[in-house]
């Protein structure tokens, strides 16, 4: 399936930076954001199965990805719950994450060609999510280490994600140049 027909591709998108948006709440302890972190979890699990199940052609890197969704989101539920057997969950995340890295990896960001798709914007768009992980994971060791502030690199790196996520939201699809001069319309 190309990249362009992908179904819910829009609302997934906006699903994950509403559930890291709702992630730093809970980093924060603001009230409530446990059911909103729940709630993030359980609207991805469902457009991604919904998005599976509308896909025609299915293949095996496609059933590994639906797992690895299901099985991500369900630790996250569960450990938002504070259940306490989580562990099988997450082995069964990480054999999958290691399956589709193996099988697909960096070609996801390769088109067809198998040539990189990176123009400079892109590269700069890496550079940012780069750097918004970095703040994430520093901000998160500095919050742990109740460190100054911790928590303006937190909310930093989550709105650069959460940006970079949402980054084809707000682009404007390029047109393909096809020449239909001599097509005829039939009625």
């Amino acid at each position: 399936m190309s990249r362009r027909k992908k179904i819910l591709k829009a609302p997934l998108r906006i699903a994950v930076a509403i559930l890291l948006l709702c992630m730093l709440a809970r980093i924060i302890q603001w009230p409530h954001a446990k059911i909103i972190v729940i709630t993030g979890f359980a609207s991805i699990v469902l457009l991604y199965t919904i998005r599976f199940w509308k896909k025609t052609e299915k293949k095996f890197l496609d059933y590994v990805k639906l797992v690895l969704i299901v099985f991500w989101t369900i630790n996250g539920i569960f450990r938002m719950l504070d259940f306490p057997y989580t562990l099988f969950f997450q082995i069964v995340t990480g054999i999958c994450f290691i399956t589709w890295f193996i099988m697909e990896g960096t070609a996801y960001f390769m088109d067809e060609d198998r040539r990189s798709k990176n123009s400079s914007l892109q590269i700069w768009w890496n550079i940012a999510m780069v750097l918004g992980t970095l703040s994430i994971i520093i901000g998160g060791l500095m919050k742990i280490l109740h460190w100054e502030f911790a928590n303006v690199l937190l909310v930093a790196g989550i709105l650069i994600v959460g940006l970079y996520i949402l980054k084809d939201l707000f682009t404007v699809p390029e047109i393909e140049e096809t020449d239909s001069g001599n097509e005829e319309f039939l009625l």
